[in-house]
């Protein structure tokens, strides 16, 4: 990645940057996930600390904070799902694929939580490791 990654949410309230390349590229099939997205599967790239700028918006962002993982944000105004962080931590580690302007120009390595796959659309025969709960490491 030689440029910026920008992005937003659905409505344009909520600019990002992001300023370094993406570490990495997944699909979660956790239940959360896909009641929070609608989908079978979110695909989310993994950002290196101190990377990610909010450029406009910050008061129209919103977060749900699950007792038991990373925290939800969206846009308050539309709804858009945009990212996630850890808990109490002002760093975003996953931004939504669908948040981005651009192609990121990396791709989903891996499937995570495919116990929990929607019996609706089965996972496709893609190769990429799949892995019962999250991901190790």
């Amino acid at each position: 990645m030689t440029e910026t990654l920008t992005g937003a949410c659905g409505c344009g309230a909520v600019t990002f940057a992001i300023v370094a390349p993406p570490i990495g590229a997944t699909y979660c099939h956790c239940t959360r996930c896909q009641r929070r997205s609608g989908t079978a599967a979110s695909p989310q790239i993994m950002l290196a600390p101190d990377s990610f700028r909010v450029l406009s918006g910050q008061d129209s962002l919103a977060a749900w904070r699950p007792p038991d993982g990373f925290e939800k944000w969206f846009c308050r105004d539309c709804g858009s799902q945009l990212f996630s962080c850890r808990p109490g931590d002002a760093h975003p580690m996953s931004v939504r694929f669908g948040a981005l302007d651009q192609d990121p120009g990396i791709r989903p390595t891996l499937r995570q939580f495919v116990t929990d796959a929607a019996p609706w659309e089965p996972i496709p025969d893609d190769g990429l490791p799949r892995y019962p709960e999250r991901r190790p490491g």
